[in-house]
């Protein structure tokens, strides 16, 4: 098996935990922002302690720009319409229109990359699509105003597997990811609320070492060696991991529905890793200033 494959399952179960950690800091009474904002801040502290054991932490001036946007798209942005679709319809819905960010992958991948867009691809895409909606629909009612920023939070879900792709073709993974989230943590510092309670810190902490540090560096590690579509069907394993921890951690019920929609998401990662060429065609990039 390729290493990035494993990369991205790993990842994907790092990001898994979001909504265990989310559902105890909850319990605090601290906002999606706050947690968030102390997500950001210490995954940045254990990239600095990493980064100045491996080298240093300079970068083109240049490329600040890209940095700046790439953390607006990929933290700032993408959070805020994620919790606002959350807050003006459900759970189940804005995590449904989050995975729609396969559709918009491939799609990006194809203009960007030019990534092939071969037929195992459409048939993954497809089985993927059915197990989210099969993992996640229920009794959800919404408006079109939700209907609209859920598909953005899809497509700036996206956004992260592109920008993460350009970004490591001039730096290393975790440099990468420290000035993403340096700038994504400027763009929330206005929205989070520095009183926490100290019962919080360490879930704080963990929820900054699973899936931010850890999860982001395995994904954008991944990318060296995978196509951003390819990398984005596998991701979907995260709400298969999401549904485990739930039921052994909350006792949350699993039904016949969810397994079927579990079944389905695997089941479409391991066919485009099957259907893969040992030889695979090499990913032309445009060059971007």
């Amino acid at each position: 098996m390729k290493k990035g494959y494993l990369f991205v399952f790993l990842a994907a179960s790092m990001w898994g935990t979001l909504g265990i950690f989310a559902k105890y800091l909850d319990g605090f009474g601290l906002s999606p922002f706050t947690m968030v904002f102390y997500r950001v801040l210490f995954a940045l502290i254990l990239l600095a302690v990493y980064l100045s054991f491996r080298g240093s932490f300079s970068i083109e001036r240049s490329r600040l720009k890209f940095y700046a946007s790439y953390g607006f798209f990929s933290i700032f942005l993408f959070y805020t319409l994620y919790f606002y679709t959350v807050t003006i319809s459900s759970v189940s819905f804005a995590v449904l229109l989050l995975y729609t960010a396969p559709i918009y992958s491939i799609i990006l991948g194809s203009l960007i990359f030019r990534e092939p867009l071969k037929r195992e691809k459409v048939i993954a895409l497809t089985m993927v699509m059915t197990g989210v909606l099969l993992v996640n629909w229920g009794d959800v009612r919404f408006s079109t105003k939700a209907l609209i920023f859920g598909l953005l939070t899809g497509f700036t879900y996206a956004l992260y597997g592109v920008l993460a792709k350009l970004a490591v073709r001039k730096e290393e993974p975790e440099k990468a990811l420290f000035y993403t989230l340096l700038f994504g943590m400027i763009y929330l510092l206005p929205f989070a609320d520095f009183g926490v309670p100290a019962g919080a810190v360490p879930y704080l902490f963990a929820l900054a070492f699973f899936p931010t540090f850890l999860g982001y560096i395995l994904y954008n590690r991944a990318l060296k060696e995978i196509e951003v579509s390819r990398a984005s069907i596998v991701a979907t394993i995260e709400p298969v991991v999401a549904i485990i921890l739930a039921f052994l951690l909350f006792e949350e019920t699993l039904t016949i529905k969810q397994l079927a929609g579990a079944a389905l998401i695997i089941g479409g990662s391991m066919l485009i890793h099957m259907k893969e060429e040992e030889k695979p065609e090499e990913v032309v990039l445009e060059e971007v200033h």
